[in-house]
This record gives C-alpha cells, structure tokens and sequence, in this order.
C-alpha cells in the first residue's frame, strides 16, 4: 500500500510514465489533525537514523491505481489472471530473503512491533520479533485481501469495502488518510525526461519525482566528461554526484512545487553548465521489477513503502507505507503539503532504445542512493559498453550529506580506480564491504535487436531473473 512509477516503451510510440506515487492526505479533516498520529524510532539501520511510523505517517497510497492503469493500456490478460498468483504466493507462503531479513534485524522489534496485527504476522506464532532468513512465511488475511483485488478490481481499495475497513481504522486512530482522499486519487500519465547517450535514446520519470530529474542531469554531465576524455573516471562520478546533489539539497528537496524545482534542474543545467548549479540556490521498502516482452515493450516499476508505518489494516494483512514519515522526503516538514500533492521521491525506473534496436529497462531501490546507482549502471552499459551484469556488478560509490551539519562525504566499495578518486576528492570517506545492500538493488533486462534476451539482478540485495 505504498506508491508506483511505471515506465512503459512499446515499439513504435513514445515512452510514458505512469506517475502512480503517494499523495498528501487530509482532505476534509480538522486542521488540529496535522502533526499529529505519529510514532518516532530511531532506527540502527546503516549507521542510524530517526523515522517516523504510526497512522499519522500513512499516505495515500497509488501502487494499485498504477498496477491497473497499466494492464488496461498495455496487458493482455485479465486483471483477476494478475492478482491471483500473489494471493497464492500469500496463502501459501515465501521465504524470507536476505535484504528483508537484514531489514527486519533493525526494524522487527521496534517500527514493526508495537501495532498488534504487525506484531503477530512478524512473530508468525509467536517465534519470534521477525522471521528468520529462509523462514516461510504466510498471511491468510492478505491472500483474502488480494483474491478480492482479483475479483473486484482495484476499486475495493479506493472506494470500496476494503476502503472502508481502512478509513475506520485511519478515524479511529488519528490518521489523515480518509475516505475522501481514497477517492480522489488518480493515476497521473506524463512524458518522460529524453537523454542522448551516445547512441542510446533514455527515458527516466519526471518531475515532480526527484529522481528523475537529479538522474538525468547525472547522465548528461556524464555523457559530458567521456565525450572529452573517451572513459568514465571514478572522479568524475564522485564530482558529479557532488555538484547535482548539492544542488539537490539546497534547490529541491525544501521547494515548495517539486514540479517546478525538477524543471528548473534541467533548465539550469542545459543553459547554465555544472559550474552553474553550484551557484543556483534554492527508502528499504522499496522494489523493482524490468522487463521486456516478445513484442519489444520494455516496462521499468518501481514501488515503494518507505520504511514502513508499521500499521496493518485491520482484517487484511495490508500494511501501509509510511511516506509522511520520512525526513529525507518531507524537507519542508511533517504535514506540511497541501492535501492532493504528490510526494517526492528518488525512484527512477528508466527505459532506453539503441538505434541499433536494442532496448533496456532499468531500475533499483535504495532511498536517495537509486540515482548514484543508476547513473553509474547506465553509464556502464550505455557509455561505456559493458554488459548490464557487468555494469552492476562493479563497485560503486555514492556522495552523502550529513543529516545536522549537511557536510558531503563520499561512501564507496573498494575496487578499480575508486580507492585512488575516493583518497584525491578532498571529502571524509567510509567504505563498506565489497557488495553492500547500501548502494541499491539494480535490475535491468535487456533486448538485442535479434531478439536475444538479458536479464541481469544485483548481488548487493535480493534478486531474482527469469527468460522464457
């Protein structure tokens, strides 16, 4: 129950992004409401952080919405044929992976305990705070829940029965999230952001997300830099990583219209250069899937629950995300949009055809790290010409800002050239193991133009590749 970007490019159109992200709720709730219905944790996960969980940190939420946009304008099976193999997957159980696993080590017993319907899917009995690695784990209620979805459609959730359930629990328990908001939601259809790669045509997802624009910006310096020198230079990723996301933090993340501040990225950097937008001032949960089918459609999802609200809906095994909840997403303050406006986000599910006929879908988890990997796959596959298992697999880095101070450091995995750029770049460095769950998840498939499939997953988390 959290948010979706769908980047769908079908052979011969142009591509699209379903914008399927969380909104602000509160419509038609007491101004008194705002800032209020949330649990703060502090977290221990990857150095430690403070979130915020609980009812008052549940947005509304657009995955299904999107899920369904997209099968009526490009499936080919029935929605009930879609949904029901997850109920299955739910009645039946799955293990748990490492990533979730690694997750749950930090969250289990805190962000996941304290409401009761959480608490006893996450002990399954009673075995424990969280499941164990390879435990199998199930849920009656969200098979229930999900062989509804099948029967009646996505409409269950935003204005029916299972909407309802929600709302009740979101009155009784201070939340913004109502019936109104439900109902109101709507899936947003938009062009993506276009970028030349050498010989690559790439589409990333829009503003008012984030990473679309800070990605594009990424890949067009560094389309820049191998123009003049004929490789991509770890310092060179380290330097454009520091320039956009500088940028970022002090011109984006506090904008008041993310639309306007993602466009105002782009305008910047095409009329001004990088040395322009140095003087311009201004999640865990997360999933994606790439694919490409026999006809050549390439489609790039990414969804995203935050860190968790740790709320289950009464009934229904549904948990929901925690997008208000999130400081890195909310710079401007708890509560503080107006009810209806999209959330900001990194996720940045791309698509890109070769003129050659080749055609690549791409994507990752990874909270504000989704860019930094992306920019460095791409980069390897599009400019550099390596194979996209390749390209993910070679060791990345990432510039962060601290949280109190806003001082830039570079985090990175030993190898290649990034030990000599990380020691040169003048700025406090942390490494971390060879692969780290850190930087991202990527997963990309690729399509020849003899119709040869790749399909490529990161080690750094859980994944899974199928062809057939």
């Amino acid at each position: 129950m959290g948010g979706a970007y769908i980047n769908v490019w079908a052979p011969g159109e142009d591509p699209l992004v379903l914008d399927g992200y969380v909104e602000m709720p509160g419509r038609g709730r007491p101004k008194e409401w705002f800032g209020t219905g949330l649990r703060e944790f502090r977290m221990t996960y990857y150095g430690g952080f403070t979130v915020n969980g609980g009812h008052g940190s549940v947005a509304t939420p657009g995955m299904f919405a999107a899920l369904d946009e997209a099968s009526t304008r490009w499936g080919t099976l029935p929605w009930r044929e879609l949904v029901t193999p997850a109920a299955y997957v739910a009645r039946q159980g799955w293990p748990v992976g490492t990533a979730s696993e690694f997750y749950l080590r930090h969250s289990g017993d805190n962000l996941f305990a304290w409401d009761a319907q959480t608490r006893e899917f996450m002990s399954q009995g009673g075995h424990g705070p969280a499941p164990a690695l390879g435990e199998v784990v199930r849920s009656a209620d969200l098979a229930n829940s999900l062989e509804t979805i099948a029967r009646d459609g996505v409409s269950t959730l935003y204005t029916g029965e299972i909407a309802h359930v929600l709302a009740d629990d979101m009155d009784a328990n201070g939340g913004l999230l109502g019936l109104a908001d439900l109902a109101a939601y709507r899936t947003a259809v938009r062009p993506p952001l276009r970028t030349r790669l050498t010989d690559w045509d790439v589409a990333v997802n829009p503003a008012p997300s984030i990473g679309g624009p800070v990605l594009t910006a990424m890949l067009r310096l560094l389309s820049a830099r191998r123009t003049r020198d004929g490789r991509t230079a770890a310092s060179d990723v380290i330097d454009i990583q520091h320039t956009v996301l500088e940028y970022r933090r002090r011109a984006i993340d506090a904008a008041e219209d993310l639309e306007v501040a993602g466009h105002e990225l782009i305008r910047a950097l095409d009329e001004l250069g990088p040395e322009g937008l140095a003087a311009v001032t201004s999640s865990p949960e997360t999933i994606h899937v790439s694919t490409i089918d026999s006809t050549g459609l390439a489609c790039s999802i990414t969804t995203s629950a935050g860190y968790g609200s740790g709320v289950t809906v009464p009934g229904t095994g549904l948990m929901l995300n925690n997008a208000l909840g999130e400081p890195e997403l909310n710079r401007r303050g708890l509560h503080a949009l107006a009810p209806g406006t999209r959330m900001a986000s990194n996720m940045a599910p791309s698509t890109a055809r070769r003129d050659d006929g080749s055609t690549l879908a791409v994507g990752s988890p990874g909270a504000d790290r989704i860019t930094t990997a992306l920019m460095q796959v791409m980069g390897g596959v599009c400019l550099d010409g390596k194979s996209i298992q390749a390209a993910i697999d070679q060791p990345r880095l990432h510039v962060a800002f601290d949280e109190h101070d806003g001082n830039p450091r570079v985090e990175f995995e030993n190898g290649d050239d990034i030990l000599a750029a990380v020691d040169a770049c003048g700025m406090p460095t942390v490494e971390h193991e060879r692969i780290a769950m850190y930087f991202g998840g990527v997963g990309a498939t690729l399509c020849h133009p003899d119709g040869v499939l790749e399909a490529a997953g990161d080690p750094r988390r859980t994944a899974a590749t199928a062809i057939g």
